[in-house]
């Protein structure tokens, strides 16, 4: 029998681990099948499995690649096509063969948890195709309820952008007035039976229709003079929470406030064709990796703080076999080979990102640190906004920040100051006690007096 002695510790243990996996539940990756030369779904599998990545959605239902991820507790969206969507309408008995198929057949070894109906329907412009989204997306739910999965998998549609009329300021964004009867359908329904709203933001076409060197710096979360919305006076630090707080401006606008938001697809290329702004490795790098890292310190957006939103990045790997230009073949994660194309700190084994190039002030990793009496806090009068992006850039860095979760000693007091503090000063104490990993783009200093209180101890001293 183990010792006594050692349960404090195995508990710990065991809550790290159970935070550290939960943490990462919404982090979630596309994986398109329009390519001649992708891995074999079972290589992918032990690809996945060694990554934070703990979601995958499909644009279909390949049963290859859902046998392959059964076990591994990564979920599953699966997709109805659109060309699907009529017999779905029309027959609740093809429904009723379609998640036998391609759900029952699977489910619970593989981790099916979402059944998107279509993609981007409402911009097909398609009326016929359009009425006919709700009772196939009815008859999908229904046909789960009846195999006693009503509520275990959710039923949903994916949206693009371009159904807000208006999205800038954020807190005036609203939906098309011609599309507005039918998302109000739609919306009930999903309010009915809990599913998510899901969208297809990507700054990297707002940076396209907007090709600035500031609009690049708001658009890779990068430091910025963050742009304030006249109508609620929300300075906006990121592009990504622009976008996602429109859409959120639109719903309740609308009256669905309930309804919760999920990314379906959202990325950048690191290639392009010479005519395109904006395609590149390192601005590849910079959106992902400080997405992910805005997405692990569970910030939130200004209109819905304190978590994180469920965002499948867009994706796995390249689809050499799309049309259009080099950008839409460019966007892959990974290789063919399964070597990563380029880091954004999802591997288990090293979770943290590489510095991106063009962001020289943000703090950098520096081998053999000296040990430091100091503590690095933020300097007086720093901006909720700045200490949201200095508290996102140190908990996606490989830092431990359960400390400042609910629960954790240095929760309380619940404020990004106080969260700030103590995940700016882990980070310098973790990565090396040099000034210059107490930076934070200006807006951190060094101090003499320990900063620790009650149970929250901050590294720095004897600690």
């Amino acid at each position: 029998m183990a010792s006594l002695s050692h349960l404090p510790i195995f508990l710990s243990l065991l809550f790290t681990a159970f935070y550290s996996a939960a943490s990462q539940s919404f982090i979630g990756v596309n994986y398109g099948q329009v390519a001649d030369n992708l891995p074999p779904p079972a290589a992918t599998a032990k690809l996945l499995q060694s990554t934070a990545i703990k979601r995958v959605r499909l644009y279909g239902a390949d049963p290859a690649i859902i046998k392959a991820l059964a076990g591994t507790g990564i979920a599953i969206a699966i997709g109805a096509s659109n060309g699907d969507i009529p017999a779905l309408a029309s027959d609740p008995n093809a429904a009723a063969q379609w998640v036998n198929s391609n759900v029952l057949a699977f489910y619970p070894t593989s981790n099916i948890d979402l059944i998107n109906v279509g993609n981007e329907v409402l911009f097909s412009n398609d009326q016929g195709l359009i009425s006919q989204l709700l009772p196939a997306m009815r008859n999908v739910q229904s046909a789960l309820s009846a195999a006693s999965l009503g509520g275990k998998v959710r039923v949903s549609t994916v949206h693009a952008m371009t159904l807000l009329a208006q999205s800038d300021p954020p807190s005036s964004g609203r939906f098309n007035p011609g599309l507005q009867d039918v998302l109000k359908g739609l919306l009930a329904f999903q309010r009915d039976n809990g599913s998510p709203f899901a969208v297809n933001p990507y700054p990297f076409f707002a940076y396209q229709s907007d090709p600035r060197p500031e609009t690049l710096a708001f658009c890779l979360f990068q430091p910025n003079a963050g742009r304030v919305d006249a109508g609620t006076g929300i300075k906006y630090m990121n592009m990504f929470d622009a976008q996602v707080d429109g859409v959120r401006s639109a719903l309740n606008a609308i009256g669905f406030k309930d309804i919760e938001i999920l990314i379906a697809e959202t990325g950048w290329p690191y290639r392009g064709d010479s005519n395109e702004v904006g395609p590149s490795v390192e601005n590849a790098r910079a959106y992902n990796g400080n997405l992910i890292a805005h997405l692990r310190s569970r910030v939130g957006t200004p209109l819905m703080p304190g978590k994180s939103v469920e965002t499948y990045i867009f994706a796995l790997y390249d689809e050499d076999l799309k049309p259009g230009g080099t950008s839409e073949r460019s966007f892959g994660l990974y290789k063919p080979d399964l070597t990563v194309t380029y880091d954004v700190g999802l591997s288990k084994s090293s979770q943290t990102p590489s510095t991106t190039p063009s962001t020289p002030s943000t703090p950098r990793v520096t081998p053999s640190p000296k040990p430091s009496s100091a503590w690095c806090v933020p300097k007086a009068g720093v901006s909720d906004a700045q200490l949201q992006a200095n508290l996102d850039y140190a908990c996606g860095h490989g830092i431990d920040c359960s400390a400042i979760q609910p629960g954790g000693a240095c929760f309380d007091p619940n404020t990004v100051a106080s969260h700030a503090a103590y995940a700016m000063n882990l980070y310098y104490h973790t990565v090396g006690t040099i000034p210059l990993n107490c930076d934070f783009s200006q807006t951190a200093t060094l101090i003499s007096s320990n900063p620790s209180y009650n149970a929250c101890t901050y590294p720095g001293g004897n600690t």
